[in-house]
């Protein structure tokens, strides 16, 4: 029996705060194989909410841009879900 649900690939000790509880519930929608959380870093520009944007299509998905305050941190999502479907998914949420 094969397992609808994605995988989160956690292979970073840090994260960007309610990244992982959001990536935990996006992992659920169907269509999502796998997210993986990538490199943290910072910004100069202060982002006061939580956001979670697509900035790019990679090869069987999208790559992310998760930003709270000053730190920023790339998210790679496989996934046969259209970059709609997804931004939808997204919104969804983080209302």
């Amino acid at each position: 029996m094969k397992n609808e649900q994605g995988r989160l690939v956690l292979n970073h000790s840090t994260h960007i705060p309610g990244l992982i509880a959001l990536l935990e519930k996006l992992v659920k929608v169907e269509g999502i194989q796998t997210i993986t959380p990538g490199v943290i870093g910072s910004v100069r520009a202060h982002s006061p909410k939580f956001k979670l944007k697509i900035s790019v299509p990679i090869r069987g998905g999208f790559k992310a841009i998760a930003r709270q305050g000053k730190t920023v941190q790339e998210v790679f999502i496989l996934t046969t879900l259209a970059q709609e479907q997804l931004e939808n998914a997204i919104a969804q949420l983080l209302k």
